[in-house]
């Protein structure tokens, strides 16, 4: 991995196109040693730049294959995710996120939190980041 002349881990930014650039002074991701840390990810599609405000289903999906793009872009797999926080403006809509959800973890389920907030960037119904590890 990255080290410096001490032996230590250095920070290493993760970019990929097929995920939105980020929207404020923030990296997609992160990875320090064999552990990856993603910033949330919106409803955003990469190839417009343009919200996708549709139901809530339509835009965790959205979400979920921005995470996975940048995962994939550091070498790891959604198998790798330890842990996800996610963000509903809605728990009404719990459920039906969790439909979708439960598509893209298969296996060893991560850790995860989810909550209700009063409001995320662009007004989406949901925001995930993720932490994983190789």
């Amino acid at each position: 991995m990255c080290l410096n002349g001490k032996g230590d881990f250095m920070k290493e930014t993760i970019f990929t196109k097929n995920a939105p650039e980020a929207v404020g002074p923030y990296s997609q991701a992160i990875r320090y040693g064999n552990l990856l840390f993603t910033s949330g990810q919106i409803a955003i599609d990469p190839k417009t730049g343009k919200i996708i405000e549709e139901d809530i289903e339509t835009q965790t999906r959205m979400v979920l294959e921005n995470l996975k793009a940048i995962i994939e872009a550091s070498g790891m797999t959604l198998q790798n995710v330890l842990k996800c926080t996610c963000f509903l403006k809605d728990m009404e809509d719990f459920t039906k996120f969790n439909s979708v959800y439960e598509t893209y973890f298969r296996e060893i389920l991560p850790a995860r939190e989810c909550v209700e907030v009063s409001r995320l960037p662009k007004d989406v119904l949901v925001e995930i980041s993720a932490i994983c590890g190789s």
